[in-house]
């Protein structure tokens, strides 16, 4: 056994040590957890959906306490400007202005997961602000550059109230490793336990229960790179995974049939290279967390939903009911799309 494959089993243990320790806290989850924990491993930012209150804030805090990194969050506003992010002005007790690091740039660093809670709510201009921290993990402030290397990105999307929000574009969506739905748990049991389990009421105690720093979030884009070169996808592999991106840019070609569409009249682009590199990279932390050494379809089929629904581009006239499409037609492929 060479040296990255010790260092894999070795951060394999502690990833799903790291689930089993969110589960405590944040129950009925099973799989939004493991999405999240890909993203980590992955080093892959990610969009949030889900109605008020499924627990969005509580999971992200698990996580960062569980790498031991810092957390900061943002609220999305109207009037939230891109200066917002970086410092803000008060007026001190004595009567003095005083200028203080805004939430992306307080922690430095240290900064492991930044939440931007009602990203549609924030203007364009905020959105740009955001994406060049998500692609370069770094801003200007106080006239010099402040960096944070570990930095992850989840930002959510409020799916319920449309007034005053400003849609992502589509190239902002594609900066995004996968968009992951969280929803209220399903069994009467675990909605039981968030309803009448006093644990469960105080988010800051609950998430102070959980074991800190259980890994060296530091080391994490390094136990990443490793992932990615030890996971080895076959030719056979390859090939399937290029026959799935060609279908998401001309589904009709491929057998690709939803009831009430015409697909070939669907798309306006299908899946950029970055996002096929995002599904290879999600793809091989799957199998990594599986035990295996090598990407199977199946590993593939885990996450394509969550790293290519938001990023397809339909036409105009079925934007409106993307919420419906794309969870169809992805699964369309995965369908039509024969695996080896």
């Amino acid at each position: 056994m060479d040296g990255d494959d010790r260092l894999l089993a070795d951060w394999r243990s502690r990833a799903l040590a790291l689930e089993e320790e969110v589960g405590k806290v944040v129950i009925g989850q099973q799989r939004v957890i493991r999405l999240v924990n890909l993203a980590v491993f992955a080093r892959g930012h990610v969009l949030l959906q889900g109605d008020v209150g499924v627990g969005k804030t509580t999971l992200l805090r698990a996580f960062a306490r569980v790498i031991g990194g810092d957390f900061a969050r943002t609220e999305g506003t109207i009037d939230l400007m891109p200066n917002d992010l970086v410092y803000y002005t008060y007026i001190t007790a004595e009567g003095r202005p005083a200028v203080e690091a805004g939430p992306l740039v307080r922690h430095g660093d240290a900064l492991a997961i930044f939440f931007f809670n009602e990203i549609n709510r924030a203007r364009p201009q905020v959105h740009s602000l955001l994406l060049r921290a998500m692609a370069e993990r770094t801003v200007s402030a106080f006239n010099r550059e402040v960096s944070f290397p570990h930095l992850l990105v989840f930002a959510d999307r409020n799916r319920v109230e449309r007034e005053e929000t400003f849609e992502i574009s589509s190239a902002a969506r594609d900066r995004f490793m996968m968009e992951i739905t969280i929803d209220a748990p399903a069994s009467d049991a675990d909605r039981r336990e968030l309803m009448f389990n006093p644990r469960f009421h105080d988010g800051d105690r609950l998430v102070a229960s959980l074991r800190p720093a259980m890994v060296e979030h530091q080391q994490l884009n390094g136990v990443a790179e490793a992932i990615q070169r030890g996971i080895r996808a076959s030719d056979t592999l390859q090939d399937y995974a290029l026959r799935l991106w060609r279908a998401t840019a001309a589904p009709q070609d491929h057998g690709v049939h939803l009831p009430g569409i015409d697909v070939s009249q669907l798309m306006l682009a299908g899946a950029s290279p970055r996002g096929m590199s995002y599904l290879l990279r999600a793809s091989r932390v799957a199998a990594w967390l599986d035990g295996r050494d090598f990407v199977t379809p199946e590993h593939l089929h885990a996450v394509f939903s969550e790293t290519m629904a938001h990023r397809l581009c339909f036409q105009p006239v079925f934007e409106l009911r993307r919420h419906e499409i794309a969870p169809a037609l992805v699964s369309a492929i995965l369908a039509a799309v024969a695996a080896p």
